[in-house]
């Protein structure tokens, strides 16, 4: 299973019964990825209940794994990827003999080199808020082959910014779903965010 998507949809603290609509509407609104955080309430169960719903081409995954521990409740409730705030190899080293895809999460130079050469298969640039793309195409000089995702403050408006500096993928939530829409369970309307932000994304195959 690989992970190859420009866009990483983040979901965190929506209900349980909330959470299988939105999945199966950002799906065919065009997104491939779906990430629900660990410390979204019942997150296993959520997965584990609608792993066999996600269609062909798709993932559901699990965001917000900070240790073994979580690494492996993760994979065990079926999740398709996972997403670390934070830079562990063992982490890593689980999920890699597992044969799960994992974006570890790092900032610094040295944790970004650190987190690749555990075996992770994309590094994961957080926060970039306060750096912003200079900082990601800073940090493409000397890391140029890894695949960098940038995470954290990455909006409609900035996001060609992050592709411009050289990251392969962007992970987004409210900018991507839309904070109100998510807030009102408007699933039209979180649609129609899906499908602008995809539209702006350069590398979406269209």
């Amino acid at each position: 299973m690989k992970l190859d998507v420009p866009v990483i949809g983040i979901v965190r603290g929506v209900e349980a019964p909330f959470f299988q609509h939105l999945m199966d509407r950002a799906f065919a609104a065009g997104l491939q990825a779906v990430e629900i955080t660990m410390n979204t309430r019942d997150a296993l169960q959520i997965v584990s209940s609608l792993r066999s719903a996600v269609p062909a081409g798709k993932m559901l995954g699990i965001g917000t794994v900070r240790n073994r521990e979580e690494a492996q409740m993760a994979v065990g409730a079926g999740a398709m990827f996972l997403v670390t705030p934070n830079t562990d190899t063992d982490v890593i080293e689980y999920a890699t003999s597992r044969k799960v895809p994992i974006i570890s999460g790092a900032l610094t130079p040295t944790e970004v080199y650190t987190a690749w050469s555990a075996g992770a298969d994309m590094v994961k640039v957080f926060p970039c808020r306060q750096f912003g793309p200079g900082y990601i195409r800073e940090l493409r000089g000397p890391f140029e082959k890894i695949p960098l995702v940038a995470v954290g403050g990455v909006t409609a408006e900035t996001m060609n910014e992050y592709f411009d500096a050289g990251v392969k993928a962007v992970g987004a939530s409210t900018s991507l779903f839309g904070r109100t829409a998510l807030k009102d369970h408007n699933l039209e309307e979180i649609v129609h965010n899906i499908r602008k932000f995809i539209s702006l994304c350069p590398n979406v195959r269209k």
